[in-house]
């Protein structure tokens, strides 16, 4: 799909079950990946290890002991991922949630942004999202020059000398992570459990 067939328009109440799927299936790629790799850090299985000890004086199955904390592990980790991700933001300064359309009404894309967290700190990208059956075709990258218009408008109608965006990726999301470096993004920071990073920020000024 050529970029020009794209248009990003703000989303339609009846467009947000559409939206939600969207953004519910696009944690879904990712959490599994994120887990694994949360999971098997030393400090990670170390507790692991020690949860399963202490289980199997209480429950009769070794298998149970030593498969039950990993699960509840893994459960905690995609509820978070779902809670933080999988669900829409209520619109903030910058407006939105915006949606990808192709033609004249097939979303394929799904964007929200909110203000930084205190002044100086620019826009982030709060919710980006692609259709599986759209992706590798442009739609993303339009998503993120639309973001930058956003947050370029934004600073200048709040009198703010620079205008700068940050974007949270997944460690295990490379695609993303390949697409922001490409359009010129630097990581800058990131957030994780037990010293291991889980999310990592990149950040552009625009």
């Amino acid at each position: 799909m050529a970029p020009s067939h794209l248009s990003v328009r703000e989303m339609r109440e009846d467009e947000k079950p559409l939206v939600l799927e969207m953004l519910k299936a696009g944690v879904k790629d990712t959490e599994n990946r994120v887990a694994l790799h949360a999971l098997t850090r030393p400090p990670a299985l170390l507790l692991l290890a020690a949860a399963s000890s202490g289980l199997r004086f209480v429950l009769a199955s070794f298998a149970l002991a030593l498969l039950l904390p990993v699960f509840l592990a893994v459960a905690a980790m995609k509820l978070g991922l779902r809670a933080r991700w999988g669900s829409l933001p209520p619109p903030g300064g910058l407006g939105g949630p915006w949606v990808a359309v192709r033609g004249s009404g097939d979303v394929c894309g799904v964007l929200a942004l909110a203000p930084g967290s205190s002044a100086g700190d620019g826009a982030r990208v709060t919710r980006l999202s692609v259709s599986r059956w759209h992706r590798r075709r442009g739609v993303g990258r339009r998503l993120l020059a639309f973001a930058e218009a956003r947050a370029r408008a934004w600073a200048g109608g709040m009198g703010e000398p620079r205008a700068r965006l940050v974007v949270p990726v997944a460690v295990a999301a490379w695609g993303v992570a390949g697409l922001l470096e490409g359009c010129g993004y630097q990581a800058e920071g990131s957030w994780g459990c037990m010293g291991y990073t889980l999310v990592r920020e990149f950040s552009k000024e625009l």
